[in-house]
């Protein structure tokens, strides 16, 4: 990889700033001062800016808590995208959300760069689990636990994979929804056949890993490496 590109990547600059940087005599590699942005940088290479370590990840993981009225969506011509919220932290980074939720949805959305992580995660034959907390307009039955774990037949005929419902022992019209399937309005079309509407629905988890209480909705922050690890441990 070449200086500038480092450089680029590492400080999240264009690459006309880069070369502008590795010219200035302030960036060393391995220990040794270099000016020239065309300098290919050996992997593992220690490179610094006025001393300092630089670090530039191949790939970018975050985890996002998304506001209701977001879209799920890199660019969209009306509304607020998931990647308009962290874009000024990330402007040279192509980043996606890997999966979606609905405009009025809230919660975990994973934005990365990473397109082959992206597919494998969301490969309907890795059946990686999403859990949800939704709030409906009426109470769960033993008929909708019993009828999740089956799989719902929906409407149009189609069955889907058995889901885990477990209804809130302090609120009869709330409940976590563990899915392994992702299918249009999915969670409102399984509810709906037993007569429910969904008036909230936030994504709490995707596979083992929990959004992080801490984040308001809006707010981001780069995945742990033991996050990181788990995330791809039901994906490889």
């Amino acid at each position: 990889m070449r200086l500038d590109k480092f450089l680029s990547g590492a400080l999240q600059i264009p690459r006309s700033a880069a070369r502008s940087l590795a010219g200035s005599g302030r960036v060393t590699v391995d220990g040794q001062v270099c000016r020239k942005a065309d300098t290919p940088v050996p992997e593992g290479a220690a490179v610094a800016l006025d001393g300092a370590p630089l670090t530039r990840e191949e790939h970018v993981y975050l985890m996002l808590n998304k506001p209701d009225g977001v879209v799920s969506a890199s660019e969209d011509g009306r509304d607020t995208t998931v990647v308009d919220l962290v874009r000024d932290a990330y402007p040279r980074r192509e980043l996606f959300p890997a999966g979606r939720l609905d405009k009025t949805s809230t919660g975990f959305v994973l934005l990365t760069d990473d397109g082959p992580f992206a597919h494998r995660l969301l490969a309907p034959r890795r059946h990686v689990p999403k859990t949800y907390r939704v709030g409906l307009d009426g109470p769960v039955t033993n008929e909708m636990v019993e009828g999740f774990a089956a799989g719902v037949t929906l409407a149009d005929g189609q069955t889907l994979h058995p889901a885990r419902l477990q209804p809130d022992p302090a609120d009869p019209c709330a409940a976590t929804v563990v899915l392994t399937q992702g299918v249009y309005h999915q969670i409102k079309r399984m509810f709906g056949v037993y007569g429910l509407g969904v008036n909230t629905l936030h994504r709490t988890a995707i596979g083992p890993v929990a959004l992080d209480a801490a984040l308001e909705p809006g707010q981001w922050r780069p995945l742990t490496e033991a996050e990181r690890q788990a995330l791809f441990s039901p994906v490889r």
